[in-house]
């Protein structure tokens, strides 16, 4: 049996290793947002800083981790075999449940993450333990730390709204101060600027960073904090000395020096403290291996854990094998990017993509806003309030990020984001009060951008739709990872080593499907993004001719959707028409997407070209949504009809129908197919061929009314098929002046070239 143990401790470490890459995948948003967000150095000079942190961080770290042992729960009450268990439910979870994460670019709490999973495992153990031994569920407190489980779980829920707050407030003067023309501001107020964001960051790096950590003793830790604010007032005093003297000597930027000296704090605190998140749990599954095996005379089932209430320092070698991985990590991780990417994206100045909808909640929050700041303004002087305006105009800056759309953010708001977060973490950290290191900085650049504006009118439900998801995935963490670990505890208690083996494959298995499901989500992403790239500086020709052969594709598509509706419903196949409405909802994502690029690529044409041409796009893509709107009402209304298993058509009725549809996907198919060849000599044909359809619909419909008249027929049925025709009537209107407005396109960009 104590080779099974062993086997089990050899499993925690090698899931130690995807916990640290998948946890540094979560957390590298923590200290590379800020610095990659306001591009204040190159991304490889930026991630030379974050790793230098991290491997600094590392070294410095202050041993195992002492919630995996005995901050959630009583270890002296559970027996060896219950606390190998535990940890290895614990490592389960963290692996499956971080990756989950990444895959979806969310980033969560590392910290909660662990802290629920040793809650939830223990729970599941302790009852274990209560119906062996006869107890009573009231027993349950014996086992549990319930008190620090409830401290961590109200710091965190209250550091969320703090950083929020103070976020927003210090961003709203440091702006007025600044304005987005920071670079005159600069020259008098950077220096101290600079000095004091740099002296929270250096206390920071005291308090979070080196106080606690294997090099530094308990005496000189509490000299630290007893001297916090002398040493505070030094570091302030000291670096804006230095910041004047680089401003004056060699024309630093100051507010680059604070991004990268930030990054590199946030990354060695993350390093030194975050680590024992990972290998922790490992780390206390292997110390209480040792513990186990330095005795003979009890078996795992007996063998209570006392040793585990005793301090444990982990030997330097494993604090740095561990930081280098989660170096490597950070350099290769594609999930890492994506999850920086989110907040980045969340807090950019201008108008992008937006990766979130809309949804109920969220306009009503933006409403409130909205009215809130109407009502606010009438309270402000009209000079206060244009004064304001002025040190907020962002037009310059925007023109900016639409030139090198690597930026998404000044290095101002980058500043504040790191001394803020920086001085919060710190500060809870001297006053022993738990929080998160991601709920803070994300929560924190979320305030900064609402109050840089950069949550305008277009973007700003879509904002707080992501902001809400991003917070909902905090308490699905808690949530999942308390219940995960506990069935998962249960489940390996109950099925022995057959569990244990099944758990692991199911690893592999999820672990590659969230790989292959990410994998597809970038590329598609990549793809949209290129498209926007592409349309960079474009001329009204080439414009002309991107657009007609993307037109040409979505139009293709919706004929294939049309006769794929109609000839469905016709022969009642539920399933190919739940098929088609999934496929319609991919089409309207994608001629939304269209839309958004279409957009950007008229304001990257020069003025003259995008005042002469643009009013041709936006029709051509008027008569596109035309389209798609009659082709929607189309598909919903016949997989409603065959789902409520409705009466069927007659046969006459259906054979005619059948034969139109075929008809009029193929009209529109050629429609799409003369967008970009434009042949304007085929345009009587089309106009013949559209007529000659509409002329078919009539002699339906009067055949229909007709047959209603003779032979009474159901009325879901008989309203199914005028409906269908009338829209089929509105389809085919639509893709000719689809065809028109490009005629005119061509015929427009022709004259501009010979012009």
């Amino acid at each position: 049996m104590e080779q099974f143990f062993l086997i089990i401790v050899i499993i925690l470490f090698i899931l130690a290793v995807s916990d640290l890459i998948v946890g540094v995948s979560n957390d590298a948003v923590n200290f590379l947002n800020s610095a990659i967000g306001s591009k204040a150095a190159p991304e490889k000079i930026i991630f030379l800083i974050a790793t230098a942190g991290i491997l600094f961080g590392a070294t410095f770290s202050n041993g195992m981790m002492e919630v995996a042992r005995n901050g959630i729960f009583n270890p002296y009450v559970f027996t060896f075999s219950h606390i190998i268990i535990i940890f290895l439910a614990v490592m389960i979870t963290d692996v499956l449940l971080l990756d989950l994460f990444n895959t979806f670019g969310l980033p969560t709490s590392t910290t909660v993450s662990v802290v629920f999973e040793l809650l939830g495992a223990a729970v599941g153990m302790a009852f274990i333990s209560i119906r062996t031994s006869a107890g009573t569920a009231n027993d349950i407190g014996d086992y549990i730390n319930s008190e620090r489980a409830l401290l961590i779980i109200s710091g965190i829920l209250l550091s969320i709204v703090i950083a929020f707050t103070a976020g927003m407030i210090i961003q709203y003067v440091s702006r007025i101060i600044f304005s987005f023309n920071f670079n005159r501001t600069a020259r008098y107020f950077g220096a101290i600027w600079g000095g004091l964001a740099i002296a929270s960051i250096t206390y920071f790096i005291l308090i979070k960073g080196a106080s606690g950590s294997s090099f530094i003793n308990a005496e000189q830790s509490s000299w630290i904090k007893e001297h916090s604010n002398a040493i505070l007032g030094i570091c302030f005093g000291g670096w804006t000395v230095l910041m004047l003297l680089l401003q004056w000597l060699f024309n630093t930027n100051i507010f680059k020096v604070i991004v990268l000296f930030g990054t590199f704090a946030l990354a060695m605190a993350f390093a030194g403290n975050d680590l024992v998140n990972f290998i922790g749990v490992p780390l206390a599954g292997f110390e209480s291996y040792k513990i186990f095996s330095a005795q003979s005379s009890l078996s795992a089932d007996a063998f209570l854990m006392q040793g585990l209430m005793e301090e444990v320092k982990t030997p330097t070698f494993f604090l740095l094998l561990a930081g280098i991985v989660m170096a490597l990590a950070l350099w290769f991780s594609k999930k890492a990017r994506s999850v920086t990417k989110t907040e980045v994206n969340l807090g950019n100045q201008d108008l992008i993509n937006e990766r979130f909808s809309s949804f109920a909640f969220a306009r009503a929050i933006v409403r409130i806003g909205i009215r809130s700041g109407n009502v606010f303004r009438l309270l402000i002087p009209e000079k206060i309030s244009k004064s304001l305006d002025e040190r907020f105009d962002d037009k310059t800056f925007k023109k900016e990020i639409r030139k090198n759309k690597s930026i998404s953010f000044d290095l101002v708001r980058a500043s504040v984001n790191l001394a803020v977060s920086s001085s919060l973490i710190a500060l809870a950290t001297s006053y022993r009060l738990p929080l998160s290191t991601t709920y803070v900085t994300f929560m924190v650049a979320m305030g900064t951008s609402l109050s840089d504006r950069a949550w305008g009118r277009e973007s700003a439900v879509y904002r707080v739709s992501g902001v809400l998801t991003v917070i909902g995935g905090w308490f699905f963490t808690a949530l999942s990872a308390f219940t995960i670990a506990m069935i998962i505890a249960l489940l390996i208690h109950w099925g022995g080593p057959a569990a244990l083996i099944a758990m692991i494959l199911l690893i592999i298995f999820i672990l590659y499907r969230t790989y292959v499901l990410h994998k597809n989500r970038e590329e598609t992403i990549k793809k949209a993004e290129l498209e926007v790239s592409a349309s960079d500086g474009i001329s009204a020709a080439d414009a002309g001719h991107k657009f007609s052969n993307r037109i040409s594709k979505l139009t293709d598509r919706a004929a294939d959707l049309y006769e794929t509706a109609i000839l469905s419903l016709i022969a009642e196949k539920r399933r190919k028409l739940a098929v088609a409405r999934k496929r319609f909802t991919e089409l309207q994502k994608d001629i939304k997407s269209f839309r958004k690029n279409t957009y950007q690529m008229i304001l990257s044409m020069q003025e003259t070209e995008a005042d002469k041409h643009g009013e041709h796009f936006m029709l051509m893509l008027a008569h596109l949504n035309e389209m798609v709107r009659s082709l929607e009402h189309i598909i919903h209304s016949a997989y409603e009809h065959v789902d409520n298993n409705h009466e069927t058509m007659k046969s006459k009725e259906a054979d005619d129908l059948m034969s139109f549809c075929r008809s009029c996907g193929d009209f529109i198919q050629r429609s799409g197919k003369m967008i970009p060849e434009r042949h304007p000599y085929e345009m009587g044909k089309l106009h013949d061929a559209m007529m000659d359809l509409r002329a078919r619909l009539s002699a339906m419909g009067r055949d229909h009314l007709k047959r209603i008249r003779t032979t009474p027929s159901g009325t879901r049925a008989s309203l199914l098929h005028i409906g269908i025709l009338s829209e089929s009537r509105n389809l085919i209107h639509s893709a000719y002046m689809l065809v028109s407005a490009s005629d005119e396109l061509s015929r427009s960009i022709q004259s501009g070239t010979k012009g």
